[in-house]
């Protein structure tokens, strides 16, 4: 052989391995997603937490987002059975099981922003609600909260006198409580549902956040709404990894993974549900819908049945080692904080 078939030969063995080492050392972590493929967290978060994570661990993972691996409420198990490796949680699909969950989703009466609460929400998790462990099996990377949920209805309404007796859409948690509280009569649905049973007259109404009234059409069969500061409501969730996906990475990139995830990526879940709640309402406004303030005596009034929501929810979770009043002054502190914070937006790839 002479030096020049040598040295081709020589060059060509080092740039094959050179070629597959990074494909030898590129792990996918596989993303269920149950929201639709215009959902916010398909086209917002994930992207975004993707580049992330690529960029901190230098190309050895990556994201793949895999649709409709199963329905919401069955997402808890299918990462906990390794069938995909992370997923986003809605808590008021697993009743029973969360209880502590409910802490972010009772009303402030301030209007701060998702971002700021899910901010707060994961610093408060991590101070208080992590060591209850109702997210064994799972790793919890974030939390956050949806946007202010309203309540809104076919007909005009000034206030919760108005709403005893009408049947309106509820989904989980605390949902269900203040529906109760308010008189109503409460229609378990998700989300989806809503624009078929509002248009057939099965519902009167619909709590939702402001986000559904363009991305479930809600403006269009439910065109009133009724607000409070902050919201009536908001809604918990988690973004969950399997915690055996750990052992396919190295340590270094496992930190490099959790150095963008928590507070980052809460903010960055609560970012979107910002977005997508502006959307929502830009899009009733074209439509003409109304939106309607309640009154300072009924804020004063849901005040009283929020204390006293609130004192039940108390008393609910004693037995799971959690001091609830004092991680919800926490979680009220941290509002006031995470608000002083450090913006999301500039670090967000698509929108």
């Amino acid at each position: 052989m002479n030096k020049f078939a040598r040295l081709t030969l020589g060059t060509v063995a080092v740039t094959s391995m050179a070629l597959s080492l990074p494909a030898l050392a590129q792990t996918t972590l596989t993303v269920s997603t149950w929201g639709g493929p215009n959902h916010g967290i398909n086209t917002l978060v994930w992207p975004t937490w993707g580049a992330w994570i690529e960029e901190a661990t230098e190309g050895r993972v990556t994201l793949e987002v895999v649709h409709d691996m199963g329905p919401p409420a069955a997402q808890m198990e299918i990462v906990a059975d390794g069938i995909g490796d992370v997923t986003w949680v809605f808590h008021g699909f697993n009743p029973g099981r969360f209880e502590l969950t409910k802490l972010p989703e009772f009303p402030t009466f301030e209007d701060f922003t998702s971002e700021d609460a899910s901010a707060a929400y994961w610093r408060t998790h991590q101070e208080y609600l992590a060591a209850a462990g109702e997210h064994r099996g799972i790793d919890v990377v974030a939390v956050g909260v949806h946007g202010p949920g309203q309540i809104f209805t076919r007909n005009h309404v000034e206030g919760l006198d108005d709403l005893a007796g009408l049947r309106v859409r509820v989904g989980g948690a605390i949902m269900g409580d203040l529906s109760n509280a308010l008189g109503l009569t409460g229609v378990a649905l998700p989300p989806t549902g809503v624009y078929e049973a509002a248009s057939q007259g099965v519902i009167d109404g619909a709590m939702l956040s402001l986000e559904g009234l363009r991305s479930f059409r809600v403006a269009e069969v439910l065109p009133h709404t009724l607000t409070v500061d902050g919201g009536f409501y908001r809604g918990s969730f988690a973004i969950a990894m399997n915690p055996m996906f750990w052992d396919q990475i190295s340590p270094e990139d496992r930190v490099a993974i959790e150095e963008v995830s928590g507070e980052h990526l809460s903010r960055l879940f609560g970012y979107m549900m910002d977005v997508v709640d502006a959307r929502g309402v830009e899009f009733a406004e074209e439509q003409g819908n109304t939106f309607t303030r309640i009154s300072d005596a009924d804020v004063d009034r849901l005040r009283d049945i929020n204390e006293e929501l609130l004192a039940d929810w108390s008393a609910a979770v004693a037995d799971r080692g959690v001091d609830a009043m004092a991680a919800i002054a926490y979680f009220s502190e941290q509002l006031v904080e995470a608000a002083e914070s450090e913006r999301i937006a500039d670090r967000v790839v698509s929108q």
